[in-house]
């Protein structure tokens, strides 16, 4: 079965373009799904209009009475989905704003069944692009990317910004069964959430990959929820948190994960 979370704040005209996208693509290729949205306390008609498509679509809706913001949203989506997939099945993550065109959807799940674990839609690599960005979104995006690859240096990414990706089930599982609620850690601080998961990922020894993909900013119809100022102090705190010699995420997971490692092979 195919999860597909996305996580919704004040986002009734874009669900109308999406959500039909989704169902489309999924019976082209007669694939087992379901989807999970989490209604982010939204003040427009979000609720009512999930609440319809619910009738008619494999939907599930996680709702937040106040607004709390992308981070909590993404936590409550995965350990949702943690809860009623199978180690074999597949999490897709969306943007909800129409941004994230479901005809790549395809192109992530055959590396997931090559056998990676996270497979990341990237703009970066030949054949993705993105339209309709500003230059300032755009100088975001690069600084965020260059950022992670001096301080975290993932294998195999250059698009670690962008929430568009696929996830082994069974490696989400995992992941929440070892970090509890630290597995989304950065809850409070803006976009943050999104590289921590490949942060926390990769510890866990995680296999990355990454396919060509086409931002379609230029289509999207909501306002944009991203506060730069706090999700680069979000990057920040997380590089502090993961280089912290004295119990730092890099030096104390490790050792757990090591010593796991250890006690399976006596």
């Amino acid at each position: 079965m195919i999860v597909i979370l996305l996580p919704a704040y004040n986002e009734e005209k874009s669900l109308p373009a999406l959500l039909p996208k989704i169902e489309q693509v999924m019976n082209e290729r007669g694939w087992d799904y379901w989807i999970i949205v989490c209604d982010d306390g939204s003040s427009d008609r979000t609720r009512e209009l999930l609440a319809e498509y619910a009738q008619s679509l494999p939907l599930d809706i996680v709702y937040h009475k106040i607004n709390r913001g992308l981070g909590e949203s993404i936590r409550d989506l995965f350990e949702y989905a943690a809860d009623i997939c199978q180690p074999a099945d597949i999490i897709v993550r969306m943007d909800c704003d129409d941004t994230h065109e479901p005809q790549f959807i395809p192109s992530l799940i055959a590396k997931i069944s090559e056998g990676y674990d996270v497979v990341i839609a990237s703009r970066f690599r030949p054949g993705g692009g993105q339209l309709g960005v500003s230059k300032y979104r755009a100088f975001i995006s690069y600084g965020a990317n260059i950022f992670m690859k001096l301080f975290f240096g993932i294998k195999g990414v250059r698009d670690s910004s962008c929430g568009f990706r696929a996830y082994r089930a069974g490696l989400i599982k995992q992941a929440i069964r070892f970090y509890g609620n630290n597995f989304i850690q950065m809850k409070g601080l803006g976009f943050t959430s999104t590289l921590e998961k490949l942060v926390k990922l990769q510890i866990l020894g995680a296999k990355f990959v990454e396919v060509p993909f086409v931002l379609r900013y230029d289509q999207k119809q909501s306002p944009s929820k991203m506060v730069s100022s706090i999700t680069t102090l979000g990057y920040m705190v997380m590089t502090v948190m993961y280089h912290w010699p004295w119990g730092g995420w890099r030096n104390n997971y490790g050792k757990i994960i090591k010593e796991a490692n250890q006690v399976r092979h006596e």
